[in-house]
């Protein structure tokens, strides 16, 4: 089908005593169908390297803390120590109206994985071991139920990129942190996740991070309650041969590591 298009355009956009007169041209259907062909495949490589889907907020997108004063006099509930693992890109087909663009986002993908697949994985792994602990655990999916309220919130994702010798994990918090408590547990995974699985951190935090939509309460109803203490972990490149072989191949680091940084932190605040 490609090499008709090709035929056809060039037919229309030459004379056919100008091919006739360059017979090299003849073979240009075919090293036009293969320039389009090869363009299709890198830009659908492309779209699935994105780790945390491309719709986070600038800085300057997010209110300040002043409009909701109200957090101020918050208590949190009594009750166990509660955290959520989000998998990310796990059955995005099913998220709202809302957040329908994440219905087509499929993540990144590498050695025979897609990105959803090892966010789960992961999120498993790390809820038996907090289980153990007595911490109650739940799993989510790409939607997050409205208003959701937990102690300990983070987004599993896994990172990608065209560059197959880029590697390393990365965490962030959100732009705005109204529980005050973020940077610290973002702070305690990386430490622990880093001595679990020793990889490399990429110090390349991004928009997508920062501004990840399901920080999002004032934006969208399938968000975190402001006061769940909410981070986004990137536990590697799923496109690198070296960080595959931990969050593939033996995805117990992993979860070793990022469940540690989670304890230490609940230990810490005394939810334990």
């Amino acid at each position: 089908m490609l090499l008709h298009i090709a035929e056809k355009f060039l037919k229309v956009n030459y004379p056919r005593y100008v091919i006739m007169a360059f017979p090299a041209m003849r073979i240009f259907p075919v090293i036009l169908a293969v320039i389009i062909t090869a363009a299709f495949f890198w830009m659908r490589d492309l779209a699935k390297t994105s780790g945390a889907p491309p719709y986070g907020m600038a800085e300057e997108e997010v209110p300040k803390a002043e409009p909701f004063s109200w957090l101020s006099d918050w208590k949190r509930p009594d009750g166990p120590a509660r955290v959520a693992l989000q998998a990310g890109h796990w059955k995005a087909q099913e998220a709202p109206d809302e957040l329908e663009r994440l219905r087509t986002n499929t993540g990144s993908s590498g050695g025979g994985k897609s990105e959803w697949e090892v966010n789960l994985e992961i999120s498993r792994l790390v809820s038996e071991i907090l289980q153990k602990r007595g911490v109650t655990t739940e799993i989510l999916p790409a939607t997050v139920p409205p208003e959701y309220l937990a102690d300990v919130f983070v987004a599993v994702h896994a990172d990608g990129s065209t560059d197959k010798s880029v590697s390393g994990f990365k965490i962030a918090s959100p732009w705005r942190d109204w529980t005050g408590k973020a940077p610290d547990l973002a702070d305690k995974i990386e430490a622990a996740y880093q001595l679990a699985t020793g990889m490399k951190i990429d110090p390349n935090i991004s928009r997508n991070m920062r501004g990840y939509y399901a920080f999002a309460f004032w934006r969208y109803n399938h968000a975190v309650h402001p006061m769940t203490t909410s981070v986004i972990l990137e536990t590697g490149f799923l496109t690198n041969a070296a960080d595959r072989k931990t969050i593939v191949q033996n995805p117990q680091k992993s979860a070793q590591g990022l469940a540690e940084g989670i304890l230490n932190y609940l230990e810490a605040q005394r939810l334990l």
